[in-house]
């Protein structure tokens, strides 16, 4: 409990895991609950060495980890402070989550303007991560609809930023990974919608070429990804399921109903295999939704796997490894042909391989992971040292087209690597806020 007189509490906590449950480790948690606690639960929690604020725990590696120092546990400052429903301009604590945000919004007839494959993340954590979407070739990152917020640094205090005044710490902030201040609020513009449904068109496709044959013709949908079998080769290399979206144009205006089955242990680490994984493409791939055009409620549209609450306790004991990588145009096709080859050969099933095309709107963070092109997201379950080599096989075929990998999603990649894909990481390093600090910025800024 956070007491005005006692000071905030802080815990030892062994059990900290990160998404992917490879990371994890024993930190310092802190847990403000009112606004005017943070700066002290920032400092309880950081003691003698850092702190780093954190949200529901999304991010895939070492990103959200500050492993053996303090954790600032954001999750209870989640108000909504402000919401102009004429405006669609929201003003909302950082540990607010985006689950919330569409609770708040969709009634009023609003939506987000951009969100990843899970509402279980926060806004502070969104922002920080500049989270992109389906729409990121019309919309691009969230950065771009964030009109200011409030950061709290130890060495300044409660300070606001936005991109007409301190726009430099702003673009520092977005995708700066928590390290420039600790996100109080975040003031939000979001977009209008008429219905909470989603008109979509969903297209089986033979191969790489037709997927890109797609996303040309798709163009005018705001909303488009690919499912990809990373198990079929020779002429069926990239096959998968096109999906394409829009809002619809009426309809109720009804948020998503909470709930739904759960994992309730970690499941063996033999579940998910190249047979098991083959047998779950095949199905998937013939499946009737596979060849759906219809209207659908927006959250299986957007959050599939929320559905299912503890999905990533299905790799095992072990875990499992995100890797995301983006290319740019001009090698897009040849890399990404080279990079599913890869995988089709290591005989490593990817359960969850999502393709999409990048648009060119820029973000205003400075080390935004977005860029015009194509980008392939996987996941491994952890098999050890197969599994990581063939993670830095599909580095240097991202590095030799030009491209660059996600940090959210990373928990291996070299700090050379990361140093190459954001030049600009030197600038943030600057920016950081001294008592704020990661396990990833420790490896890739340091070489720990």
């Amino acid at each position: 409990m956070t007491g005005r007189n006692a000071g905030p509490a802080v815990r030892e906590d062994d059990g900290v895991l990160a998404w992917g449950r490879v990371h994890r480790g024993r930190h310092r948690v802190a847990a403000p609950a009112w606004p005017g606690d943070l700066a002290a639960a920032a400092r309880a929690s950081a003691g003698d060495t850092s702190t780093l604020a954190r949200g529901f725990g999304r991010s895939y590696g070492d990103s959200g980890l500050n492993l053996g120092a303090g954790l600032l546990d954001m999750t209870g400052l989640d108000r909504a402070i402000a919401f102009d429903r004429a405006t669609g301009v929201l003003r909302a604590d950082a540990g607010l989550s985006l689950d919330a945000v569409l609770r708040l919004a969709v009634p009023a007839g609003w939506f987000l303007p951009v969100t990843p494959g899970t509402k279980f993340v926060s806004l502070g954590g969104a922002v920080a991560n500049d989270v992109h979407g389906k729409n990121h070739h019309v919309a691009g990152c969230i950065g771009r609809h964030v009109r200011r917020m409030g950061l709290w640094r130890s060495d300044r205090g409660l300070v606001e930023c936005g991109p007409d005044s301190g726009s430099e710490l702003f673009a520092a902030t977005i995708g700066g990974l928590g390290l420039t201040g600790v996100m109080a609020w975040v003031e939000l513009a979001l977009i209008p919608v008429a219905s909470s449904a989603m008109a979509v068109e969903n297209e089986r496709f033979e191969g790489l070429d037709d997927f890109f044959r797609l996303s040309d013709e798709g163009i005018d949908w705001p909303y488009t990804v690919a499912w990809v079998d990373t198990l079929a080769s020779g002429a069926r290399l990239g096959r998968g399921v096109f999906s394409r979206g829009r809002h619809a144009a009426a309809g109720p205006l009804m948020p998503h109903r909470p709930g739904g089955p759960a994992v309730p242990v970690t499941a063996p680490g033999f579940l998910l295999n190249r047979w098991t994984v083959g047998a779950f493409n095949r199905l998937y791939y013939a499946r009737p939704g596979s060849a759906f055009r219809g209207e659908q409620p927006y959250d299986p549209f957007f959050y599939p796997l929320d559905r299912l609450r503890g999905w990533n306790r299905l790799y095992g004991p072990r875990g499992f490894y995100q890797w995301q990588g983006v290319v740019p145009p001009a090698a897009a096709r040849e890399a990404t042909r080279t990079l599913l080859e890869r995988v089709a050969r290591s005989g490593e099933a990817s359960f969850l391989a999502v393709l999409k095309n990048f648009g060119g709107l820029e973000s205003p963070g400075l080390l935004s992971f977005p860029a015009a092109g194509t980008t392939l997201a996987l996941d491994f379950p952890n098999r050890g040292a197969r599994t990581l080599a063939l993670l830095a096989d599909l580095d240097r075929v991202v590095a030799e087209a030009g491209g660059r990998l996600y940090p959210a999603k990373d928990g291996r990649l070299p700090a050379a690597e990361f140093r190459r894909g954001y030049p600009a990481w030197q600038d943030l390093e600057k920016l950081r806020d001294p008592m704020l600090m990661s396990s990833f910025w420790r490896r890739v800024s340091q070489g720990e």
